[in-house]
C-alpha cells in the first residue's frame, strides 16, 4: 500500500474532485462541485439525511445546498435527498459491497480513501446481549473532509517540554468537538518522530492508537496523513487494548491516542506511564473543572498523571489556547492561538 498524505488547504479542491465527489450521488456530486470556490476551499462537512435538505457545514457556518450548488440559510430552498441518492452513497461508499463494511457500520462510521470519516445513523440492529452488531435503514451519512493542516502546533510545542530535563510531559488537550484538538494532536506527534520539537530533544518512537481512525485517518492500513518517519500505527483498534498492545509490540517512547473517557483508558494509560512511556491524548471539555468533576479524569489529576493540560477552544478559530496548566492545576499561560 502507497502511503498518500491528504493534501493541505491549498490543495482542498482537487482533495474534493478525486476523493469526495466519487462517493456522492451523481446529483449530489454536481451540486457540491457547483458550490462558491470560497465556500468548497472551507467545506468540512456534507451531511446527507433521507428526506431532508442537502447540509454542508464551512469555514464555521452551516448552510443548505440546491442542486445548482447554491448556499442558502433555507432548509427549504435545499436539495431533498432520497431514498436512492443513500443507496447510491452507500455503494460507492462500499464499493458495493457491504460485507466488507460489516464492522465498519457495527461502530456507526467508516472510512474511505483520503482518510475521510463517514458518520453513519439509521436503524441499529442488537446482539442477544443488547449490544450494536450492525446497521440497516441508514438514514443519514456525515462527510467530514480530512485536512492535514502542517504547523498546527508550532505555538503549543514547546509547552510539551519539560525544560529542565528536555524530555516531554504526558499531555492533556482538552476541548469541546470541532476546536481543533485532533488536528493539533496529529501535529505534535509528526513533530516529536520528527525532532522537530527542541534541538536537544531527538526524533522519538511515536506510537498512534487510533481507535476512531482519526489522527492518521487510516485506509486499509495505511495512513493517509504524515504522521513522521518513526511513527506507528494501530487503527480502529478500542484504546486501552490498543496502548498495551502497542507497548508490547512496538515498545513506543511516547504514545498518541484521541479522547480517553472510559475507566480502562485511564487504567491502560497509567499502565504506559509507569511503564515510562510518555502519554500525549485528548478529552471532550471545556476547561479544568472538568479535570476535576469528571470521574476518570479526576483520578488522573488527583494521581498526577499529567504534568500539562493545554484547554482549547474555537473562539477565534480552531485551536485557540484558553489556558495552560501544571499537575497541579495552576494556570502557567493564558489566551492565546496556537501557530
Amino acid at each position: 500500500m502507497i502511503l498518500r498524505t491528504t493534501p493541505g488547504t491549498g490543495d482542498i479542491l482537487s482533495v474534493i474532485r478525486e476523493q469526495i465527489a466519487p462517493v456522492l450521488p451523481a446529483r449530489i456530486r454536481q451540486a457540491v462541485l457547483s458550490m462558491p470556490a470560497d465556500v468548497l476551499s472551507q467545506l468540512e462537512e456534507i451531511r446527507l439525511r433521507l428526506w431532508r435538505p442537502l447540509q454542508i457545514l464551512y469555514g464555521g457556518k452551516d448552510g443548505f445546498l440546491s442542486l445548482q450548488g447554491k448556499v442558502t440559510a433555507a432548509p427549504d430552498a435545499g436539495c431533498l435527498l432520497t431514498e436512492e441518492d443513500l443507496t447510491q452513497a452507500l455503494n460507492l461508499m462500499s464499493g458495493s459491497s457491504l460485507y466488507a463494511l460489516e464492522e465498519e457500520l457495527r461502530r456507526g462510521y467508516l472510512t474511505i480513501q483520503g482518510g475521510h470519516r463517514v458518520g453513519i445513523a439509521g436503524r441499529t440492529l442488537l446482539d442477544g446481549a443488547g449490544k450494536v452488531r450492525g446497521m440497516k435503514e441508514i438514514a443519514a451519512f456525515n462527510i467530514r473532509i480530512a485536512r492535514d493542516v502542517k504547523h498546527a502546533g508550532e505555538g503549543v510545542a514547546h509547552l510539551l517540554i519539560d525544560s529542565a530535563a528536555y524530555r516531554l510531559h504526558n499531555t492533556l488537550l482538552i476541548s469541546p468537538p470541532q476546536c481543533g484538538k485532533t488536528t493539533l494532536l496529529r501535529d505534535l506527534a509528526r513533530k516529536i518522530s520528527q525532532g522537530a520539537l527542541h534541538p536537544k530533544i531527538a526524533g522519538q518512537k511515536v506510537g498512534i492508537v487510533d481507535e476512531r481512525s482519526e489522527i492518521a485517518a487510516s485506509w486499509h492500513g495505511s495512513p493517509q496523513h504524515d504522521v513522521g518517519p518513526r511513527t506507528d500505527v494501530l487503527d480502529a483498534c478500542p484504546k486501552a487494548e490498543g496502548m498495551a498492545m502497542m507497548i508490547r509490540s512496538m515498545s513506543p517512547q511516547v504514545l498518541v491516542t484521541d479522547e480517553i473517557g472510559r475507566a480502562e483508558d485511564g487504567q491502560a494509560l497509567l499502565e504506559a506511564i509507569h511503564a515510562g512511556v510518555t502519554v500525549i491524548t485528548t478529552a471532550h471539555g471545556f476547561g479544568m473543572h472538568e479535570v476535576r468533576t469528571r470521574p476518570l479524569l479526576r483520578q488522573l489529576f488527583e494521581l498526577g498523571a499529567f504534568s500539562r493540560y493545554i484547554v482549547l477552544s474555537r473562539r477565534r478559530g480552531p485551536c485557540t489556547i484558553e489556558g495552560v496548566y501544571d499537575r497541579t492545576g495552576d494556570q502557567i499561560q493564558t489566551r492565546g492561538d496556537v501557530g
